[in-house]
């Protein structure tokens, strides 16, 4: 990592920003920064940076389409195949072509990167400043382990995106990404295992120092998180009993979504199944770079009105009618029981998952974890390990979902795709898709669906073995510093 500011953060309602990933960002010292050893002094000033870390979730970066973690988000989904793009003026259309993953000065593989290396280095100012700050060590642990759960969630999805993927049982000495554990680190990419391990380790850590922590609201990180992340760090590892232990332990004391609250919009934060989620309040709202002026369907904006997302039809048409998650879609595209602009062009299969305010304000709260993808997890790890308890575990969720759900008699592989199924469809849009496929080593498949080979590129199937499965690094990087290795071009 190439280091420009690593002295200065922002603090409170704008973002904790400490260094970028490339030369040509940010080259001076804003007046709104203020020094790292001021902005860490005492327990008040972590709370105030910590803060800072939050706001940068979900703010604008370096142009509309860029809307912090959500915008991430949809270009996880929108490299799979769940997603569907229903016109040319989409957003991320190199990213839904497989264009900008083997363009190493694509905005779109830089939008990442940099975005989450700015997580992880003023997440690094309160972890290694917060037990000489001045204040309870309570307040010290509870700064110091959200800002752990910061820096392992950013090195998680880093790792993901541009390394190759973690395969269990071997010694996976590929090239993973910068550990950056410092903010002044300007160093060259671990390997995938030491990446892996230093990710659980900040989580065994957090959780250790949240243990007991009652989080004002879900914008705030506690043990249940923690617990979460590890489910998912596991998951992805392959080590089951650990994946699926975590997931139970995250979503204890939370409860499943009525009927009625999952088809409210998924812009609720304070819902009773979000256990972290982004709450986006008016005097912070981004206007069109918000997560509801890409993924909702009722807001106007160019994108929504003209290229509204759908979802991939063959995958609609598997979900039973008495399941409430077909009602999140229309499949006629008509969306009869909302409000749409006059002006909004309508196609089949598109979503009202995620609604705005209104069809003149863009603010959707975005969705960073609920309690259904611990059930997910859970389910899939024990189904992988044979557990006796793996279709219940699905069961409890799905009939939540669907009435006439009964409880599966499959075991072993058939129910892990099972489980699969269920989380295409209960995940969809909340920036999985890409990651599960990588992570099963599973190719992209988008034929026979409501794919259109205009937009796409003609990019239906992509291979397990593909290359572009690994983001380059950007490009910016290599220049900044020659320590950080290209993957293959």
């Amino acid at each position: 990592m190439k280091i420009n500011i690593s002295k200065y953060v922002v603090v409170g309602c704008t973002m904790l920003l400490l260094a970028s990933c490339s030369s040509d960002f940010l080259e001076q010292t804003p007046t709104e920064f203020i020094s790292e050893s001021a902005a860490t002094a005492d327990t008040k000033a972590l709370y105030l940076s910590l803060n800072g870390i939050h706001r940068s979730m979900y703010i604008r970066y370096e142009d509309q389409g860029q809307t912090g973690v959500g915008g991430i988000m949809q270009q996880m989904d929108i490299a799979g195949e769940d997603l569907v793009y229903t016109a040319a003026n989409g957003w991320y259309r190199s990213v839904y072509d497989w264009t900008a993953a083997s363009n190493e000065n694509s905005g779109e593989v830089r939008f990442p990167y940099r975005t989450f290396y700015q997580i992880i280095r003023n997440a690094n100012a309160i972890i290694n400043n917060a037990d000489a700050a001045k204040g309870p060590q309570q307040d010290k642990d509870i700064t110091k382990g959200q800002a752990l759960l910061y820096r392992a969630f950013s090195h998680f999805q880093l790792v993901q995106i541009y390394a190759k993927r973690y395969v269990n049982g071997t010694v996976n000495a590929q090239d993973g990404v910068p550990l950056v554990l410092t903010t002044q680190d300007i160093v060259g990419r671990s390997s995938v295992e030491d990446v892996y391990k230093q990710i659980n380790d900040d989580l065994d850590v957090a959780i250790g120092l949240l243990k007991g922590y009652k989080k004002p609201n879900n914008s705030h990180l506690d043990s249940g998180v923690a617990h979460g992340l590890k489910a998912r760090v596991n998951l992805v590892q392959g080590n089951w009993l650990v994946a699926a232990d975590n997931a139970s332990k995250a979503r204890v004391g939370k409860n499943l979504m009525t009927t009625t609250e999952y088809t409210s919009g998924f812009n609720n934060y304070a819902n009773q199944e979000w256990m972290w989620g982004s709450h986006i309040v008016e005097l912070q709202t981004a206007y069109f770079a918000n997560f509801g002026g890409y993924m909702s369907r009722n807001f106007s904006s160019t994108v929504i009105r003209a290229c509204p997302k759908a979802i991939n039809s063959k995958l609609y048409n598997l979900i039973p009618v008495t399941d409430v998650r077909a009602a999140i879609f229309s499949k006629t595209g008509q969306h009869p029981n909302i409000v749409l602009v006059s002006n909004a062009q309508k196609f089949p299969y598109t979503s009202q998952k995620f609604l705005s305010v209104s069809t003149g304000d863009s603010r959707c709260d975005v969705p960073y974890m609920r309690a259904a993808e611990m059930y997910l997890i859970e389910a899939e790890a024990k189904a992988r390990l044979g557990a006796a308890d793996a279709a219940q575990v699905l069961f409890d969720l799905v009939k939540k979902r669907d009435p006439f759900y009964v409880l599966s008699t499959k075991t072993g592989q058939a129910l892990a795709d099972e489980v699969m199924f269920q989380r295409r469809i209960e995940l969809w849009g909340e920036g999985f898709r890409f990651m599960d496929l990588k992570r099963t080593n599973s190719a992209l498949d988008r034929s026979g669906a409501n794919h259109n080979t205009i937009y796409t590129g003609n990019v239906t199937t992509v291979p397990a073995s593909d290359k572009r499965w690994q983001w380059l690094i950007p490009k910016s990087e290599i220049n900044a510093n020659p320590l950080v290795k290209q993957n293959d071009l």
